[in-house]
Formats: structure tokens, C-alpha cells, sequence
């Protein structure tokens, strides 16, 4: 694992320390609850999740053995706080203009985007001036030393503007995958595979029947 790769519920954390940094200063760091609220915000997150208390700790701890998150304890509070070091500090080695750190936060928090979407979403994170603006960024963030940190989708069909998509986080899709499974068919595959263990379920609960029957309970 690169030092820099993160699954999903890493990626939220990361990515809603980023945002509360640069749009709650006055907040920031965050403690667990307020972490764990963050994580599971219904707006400005994509997909919205509900997360528990234990599952963004076990995160965080794994953030914190890897550098990319520090633990803080006040002399005032017992309550401990978390602050990233991904990028941007003295212990990264990742420096991001503000317009790339907007961008990153963005795509961390609400998954693949357009320019257009990024622009408009952007909001206290960074102001961006034109879509021109936008896609300097991103290709900054394409060509800097250590990445490509972003990467280009497929262009959608019917869709003017190509998506992309960060490059940190082991377990999104990407571009070269050679299945691509929509939405719908990965709901018929659960469905599917729903279907199977009832039936598995129905024969184990008749061989039980039987074997009761057979031992006179």
C-alpha cells in the first residue's frame, strides 16, 4: 500500500477533515463525534452514509499508524481531537494549491465529478473563477511528481463533460476496469443472490424438520 492510499471510509474522513479545516477553522480539529457527524452529513456527500462511532475510530487508528491523520489532547479537555497531515503540512510530503486542495476534498467527499460540478460545488473551499481555472487544477493534479492524483473517466453517454476521479482510493472504480457494472445490475445481482440463500435456508430448515422427525423430538 502506497503511503497515500485509503479505502472508502478512510477517504470520508480524510476528506471531511480537509473541508471542516478550510471552511470551520474555528472548529477544527475535530473530535470523534463531530467526525463521525461530518462523515455522515446528508448534504454535500455522496454516496450519504451512517457510519458509526466505531467503524470512523477504526479509521482514524489507521490513519493515525500511518502519519496521515494526528491525534491532539488539550491540557483543558479529555475530549481528543484529530487533525490530517495529508497534505499541506510539514509532515507531507503533498503540497496542494488551495485550488487543488478544494478539488481533492470535493472528489473525496461526493466521487466522480465534471468540471462544471466542481466549480459550482466548490463553495467556501476555494473560488474558483472560470471552468479554465478548473481544468489548470486538474491537470496540475494529473502531472504533479508522485501522481497522476485525479483521472478521467470514460465520457458518459449522452454527457458533454467527462468525469474524474481521484486516484488515492483503493477501492473505487477505474477507468481500465474490465467489467463495469451499472447500478441496476448490481442491484438484480443482490437480488439474485437473495433468492439463493432463502432457498438454501428453506432446504437446511427441512433437513432439520427431518432429522427432528426422525429422532422422535
Amino acid at each position: 500500500m502506497s503511503y497515500h492510499e485509503v479505502n472508502f471510509i478512510e477517504m470520508r474522513v480524510i476528506g471531511c477533515l480537509l473541508e471542516k479545516e478550510i471552511t470551520t477553522p474555528d472548529q477544527y480539529p475535530l473530535s470523534l463525534n463531530a467526525l463521525v457527524n461530518a462523515c455522515n452529513q446528508k448534504s454535500n456527500r455522496e454516496p450519504v452514509t451512517q457510519l458509526s462511532e466505531s467503524v470512523v475510530q477504526d479509521a482514524v487508528n489507521a490513519l493515525v499508524d500511518r502519519g496521515l491523520v494526528t491525534e491532539i489532547t488539550g491540557s483543558h479537555s479529555r475530549v481528543s481531537k484529530y487533525q490530517h497531515r495529508f497534505c499541506n503540512t510539514e509532515f507531507s510530503d503533498l503540497q496542494l494549491s488551495s485550488a487543488e486542495t478544494a478539488i481533492i476534498c470535493l472528489l473525496f467527499l461526493r466521487g466522480a465529478q465534471t468540471p462544471g460540478e466542481l466549480r459550482s460545488r466548490s463553495g467556501r473551499l476555494h473560488s474558483f473563477q472560470s471552468l479554465d481555472e478548473v481544468a489548470s487544477a486538474l491537470q496540475s493534479l494529473q502531472t504533479k511528481t508522485g501522481g497522476p492524483y485525479v483521472c478521467q473517466l470514460p465520457r458518459e453517454p449522452g454527457k458533454r463533460e467527462q468525469r474524474y476521479q481521484e486516484c488515492f482510493c483503493s477501492e473505487s472504480e477505474r477507468p481500465q476496469a474490465n467489467v463495469s457494472v451499472s447500478n441496476e445490475e448490481y442491484t438484480q445481482q443482490l437480488k439474485e443472490r437473495v433468492l439463493e440463500l432463502e432457498a438454501q435456508v428453506e432446504k437446511l430448515n427441512e433437513r432439520i424438520q427431518e432429522l427432528e422427525n426422525a429422532s422422535g423430538l
